[in-house]
């Protein structure tokens, strides 16, 4: 989204802790993360249950814990061996806080590690389902079956256990599959609940929230949109907030916010590149002129941005151009804003956060350098406002729903920052430009009235830098090649390519050859991310 490529030279974003500290009936779950790929999935389900959960870095302090005032501390696996030189530690201060405390995978083999227990390498690494064996059906294991499924991921496991744990359940090649201190209320898995290869991992988890932790399942979006609000009017006073307007979901949720928070304070910047979808630039201005009554500036600068791409095929010299200029566009717009204008809003999410390594320190890896919190320009002179920074994508969308936001933004699919620069292969000129929107238009108006929108996750059209021998008519034709990208995903990481129906590519094939002219072929991608991206450049 274009509002990504901007930055403020000071981060003053207020910290998780402080931002839900304020809600009267606030319950917060801390989720130290070793590096697991599944992390973020238990984030997902405390949130699901209705408590608001926070990733932090596995090394905190007590102190820094106990400021977040929580009800319960989730410690996450990793790929680690507790028995590794340098592999991460929590405090072990924090088992003595008389907080519930539940380890996973290797959350527990730390826990037992630091309470006297040990831990050694596994006969055989165990990985996949395994029958798991319930011995005591109470607290952790509440109402889950005797016999029950889990996923398994270990190559080490518990031995011995500390002092004061027994066994809860076991499988047949792991003896302590699931133990725990019940008088303290600290426990540890082997396996994992957040997955959904676990058919009870989320009544384990519940059983952890409610039993245990003593949670209410309070944490609604109305609230944190209530919150929220406070917090905005509070931190900007009668100061102007500029936000950068794409059209997508993430910068029209943070638009609707602060218009609801500020009101006339906010003003917001929609350029026009010149790489937008069919009808993007006048769906944006209906929307937030006519329904949220916002002060938007729109810019055309569709010449300089094309000017700029003119020859250019590598997808990287693409997107530098474009951000480039960008940035050049925005400043100029920015200087024409009277009042004290000092905040930058930006609709950075809590995958962003993480995945760039700047939610916490430690064990993540740096998976990318994301365009909304890194590698951004020093010298804008803006403080940083970021309100959807400790939300899930799904939690965006349904805090733009809360909002009032019209179903067709809350639900419209990702579109790139760099536009369709990076979905027209090569080269990119007006005439390109002009076949891949048309070829869009039909795809997705095909896909809306299959009602598949919904049951996708995203899905458009590329325009290949090949042509191909067709025949129309009695004429040959030597034109353009067109794919179609369509795939489900949870949350982006990873993705599988949708099985549209053969009646509904035949239609889309059919419509797009028939009436966008210099096309003669249509192709379906069929790969899966990894080892394939989602977008093409």
């Amino acid at each position: 989204m274009i509002v990504s490529i901007l930055r403020s030279t000071t981060d003053t974003t207020m910290t998780a802790s402080a931002l839900h500290r304020s809600q009267a009936q606030s319950e917060t779950v801390l989720i130290l993360d070793f590096g697991s790929q599944y992390a973020q999935l238990i984030a997902r389900r405390v949130r699901e249950a209705g408590v608001y959960s926070l990733l932090i870095r596995p090394d905190a302090s007590v102190e820094e814990l106990r400021s977040h005032q929580p009800v319960g501390i989730i410690l996450s696996g990793g790929p680690a061996s507790v028995s590794d030189a340098g592999a991460p530690r929590c405090d072990p201060a924090l088992f003595e806080l008389g907080i519930p405390v539940l380890g996973i995978c290797y959350g527990m083999q730390l826990t037992c590690d630091l309470m006297g227990g040990r831990v050694e390498r596994a006969p055989s690494r165990e990985y996949g389902r395994a029958a798991l064996q319930v011995h005591e059906s109470a607290d952790l294991m509440q109402g889950i079956p005797s016999n029950a499924t889990v996923w398994m991921s270990h190559g080490d496991q518990v031995m011995n256990l500390p002092d004061g744990f027994e066994v809860l359940a076991s499988t047949p090649t792991c003896p302590f599959a699931a133990v725990g201190d019940r008088t303290r209320r600290i426990y540890g898995v082997q396996f994992h609940p957040e997955v959904t290869h676990t058919p009870h991992g989320m009544d384990l988890i519940r059983n952890f929230l409610f039993r245990s932790c003593g949670c209410r399942g309070s944490w609604r979006m109305a609230d944190y949109l209530t919150d929220q609000c406070a917090q905005i009017k509070q931190r900007v006073g009668t100061a102007r907030v500029i936000c950068g307007l794409s059209g997508g979901v993430d910068s029209s949720v943070v638009a609707a916010l602060l218009a609801r928070a500020i009101g006339q304070q906010l003003v917001c910047i929609f350029v026009d590149n010149g790489l937008l979808r069919k009808g993007e630039r006048a769906l944006v201005e209906s929307t937030f002129r006519d329904h949220f009554d916002v002060d938007l500036r729109v810019v055309d600068a569709r010449k300089e941005f094309l000017d700029d791409l003119d020859g250019i095929s590598d997808p990287q010299e693409k997107r530098r151009r474009i951000g480039h200029r960008f940035i050049g566009v925005f400043r100029e717009a920015a200087k024409s804003i009277t009042g004290d204008a000092k905040y930058l809003a930006q609709g950075t999410l809590y995958p962003d956060v993480i995945e760039s390594g700047h939610g916490h320190a430690g064990t993540a890896a740096n998976i990318k350098l994301h365009h909304n919190v890194g590698g951004l320009p020093e010298d804008l002179g803006f403080e940083l406002i970021e309100p959807l920074r400790n939300l899930f994508k799904d939690e965006v969308r349904t805090l733009g729903e809360v909002l009032g936001l019209p179903a067709h933004i809350v639900w419209r699919h990702p579109f790139p920052g760099p536009g369709l620069a990076v979905r027209c292969l090569g080269a990119v000129t007006e005439s390109q430009l002009r076949i891949l929107r048309d070829c869009d238009e039909i795809l997705l108006e095909e896909i809306v009235a299959a009602d598949l929108y919904r049951k996708t996750d995203q899905v458009f059209a590329v325009l290949l830098p090949v042509r191909s021998v067709g025949v129309m008519g009695d004429g040959r034709t030597y034109d353009a090649v067109v794919a179609i990208r369509a795939v489900t995903t949870q949350d982006f990481m990873t993705a599988d390519w949708a099985r549209l129906p053969y009646e509904l590519l035949a239609t889309v094939s059919s419509r797009i050859i028939n009436e966008v002219k210099g096309v003669n072929r249509v192709v379906y991608d069929i790969s899966s991310k990894p080892p394939a991206t989602i977008e093409w450049e």
